[in-house]
């Protein structure tokens, strides 16, 4: 950090500020599995991260197995830093490192963190503009080293943007403390003063404030002030908020009323435990698919999406057959996406699970986009073999492998014939 101090001085008053030359610093961790699958790509050719985000600029990292230069001849792997969304001229200090997996932690680092006083931080003009090194390694290094374990190797990217800003006298700060709207309102809801509506499901009674259910849910907004809403409404009768992927009640309707006022008085996703107290995984799980399915009901759209996120992290064998429907009713487009791709990975398994059985009586497009995505991953894995092997053959023959991508498809007709069957 460097910083500049100006001081003026006059008859009448003084003032002083400061420039303040900064780096904001992120980073991000690159796995690469399957590394021998992506050997014969050809050069040029890259595997990028998914996108991240450091000092407001969106950043990915490429890893060209076979070297960025064709006059390389495969002989160097290459590493980059570009530069993936909007921005010009933008400086930053960059830092490549491949990380050691022996455990003893001799990682290759490139730091450009290290020579910034002899250079200067690095301008990328422009996005798709990058920092690396087109030999970062010998291959031959590589894959004799503890670098590359159970054909996986692990790439960390630090990106250090530079920021300048200018500081004027502090003045005596006030402290001000965070906001306690929400535990207020929960508090609200837990006291019970001021309620105005009764839920009833069953035996038991859930005291509301219809002004605040109004204000969170354009549902209820239509039902207590709508053109054909009632005001004076006290009582709400609630006897099913089950999605209908599930034949039978697995959650109280009571368990997720309670966990859907708490969000709307709290603004946060509930505690599930707090609810249902000492709970499985799977019931947790469970219990966050009724609640997106309650929150698409309502209109809480924030709800739903805290839901999608954790259901899209709880993806797992017992739970992607009836995720996925849920998903495909409730418009979660991306939690489908993940579904469809984790099942396909894992369809034997998947297909001995009882959802799966549910999921093949009720849902038969479903089923079709499942096979769909199976399909895909069965091309892309034999498009990856396909290109080894052609590099291979041409680094033998000496073939000119620029006019054989239109044979990429009939040199595997079993993947064309699949891909027509589904």
């Amino acid at each position: 950090m460097i910083v500049h101090e100006t001081d003026f001085d006059h008859d009448d008053a003084s003032s002083c500020s400061r420039s303040i030359i900064e780096t904001v610093n992120g980073s991000h961790d690159f796995t690469i599995k399957g590394y021998s699958l992506a050997k014969g790509m050809g050069s040029g050719k890259y595997i990028s991260s998914d996108t991240f985000r450091v000092g407001g600029y969106d950043w990915a990292i490429y890893f060209y197995p076979d070297g960025k230069n064709v006059e390389d001849n495969m002989t160097y792997v290459s590493a980059f830093i570009a530069l993936a969304g909007e921005g010009t001229d933008v400086r930053a200090l960059f830092e490549l490192t491949l990380l050691d997996q022996s455990g003893k932690g001799k990682h290759k680092v490139h730091s450009h963190f290290d020579r910034a006083l002899e250079s200067g931080p690095y301008a990328l003009k422009y996005r798709g503009s990058m920092w690396g090194y087109k030999r970062f390694l010998k291959r031959s290094i590589l894959e004799s080293s503890n670098f590359i374990k159970d054909d996986c190797l692990a790439l960390r990217c630090t990106v250090g943007v530079v920021r300048t800003r200018v500081e004027g006298p502090k003045q005596d700060s006030i402290p001000i403390p965070p906001s306690s709207m929400g535990q207020d309102l929960k508090s609200l809801l837990e006291s019970e003063v001021g309620c105005d509506v009764v839920f009833e499901v069953g035996d038991e009674k859930f005291k509301a404030h219809k002004l605040v259910l109004a204000s969170r849910s354009p549902v209820f907004r239509a039902q207590f002030y709508g053109l054909i809403g009632d005001p004076n409404l006290e009582k709400v009768v609630l006897q099913d908020l089950e999605p209908s992927i599930f034949k039978k009640a697995l959650i109280g309707v009571s368990s997720i009323l309670q966990a859907m006022l708490l969000f709307i008085y709290s603004d946060k996703l509930p505690d599930v435990k707090e609810i249902m107290g000492s709970i499985s995984v799977f019931t947790s799980t469970i219990m966050v698919q009724h609640l997106l399915a309650a929150a698409d009901r309502f209109g809480l759209d924030r709800l739903k999406r805290l839901c999608e996120e954790k259901l899209c992290e709880a993806v797992n064998v017992e739970t992607v057959a009836t995720t996925l429907p849920l998903a495909e009713q409730h418009h979660c487009p991306q939690l489908k996406a993940i579904c469809l791709k984790f099942a396909a990975a894992n369809l034997g398994v998947v297909m001995r699970s009882e959802g799966f059985r549910y999921l093949e009586k009720s849902f038969p497009l479903l089923l079709s986009q499942l096979l769909e995505a199976v399909a895909a991953a069965v091309d892309e894995s034999s498009s990856l073999l396909l290109n080894r092997k052609r590099s291979t053959t041409s680094s033998i023959c000496g073939l000119d492998l620029a006019a054989e991508g239109a044979a990429a498809e009939s040199a595997n007709p079993a993947v064309r014939r699949m891909r027509r069957r589904f």
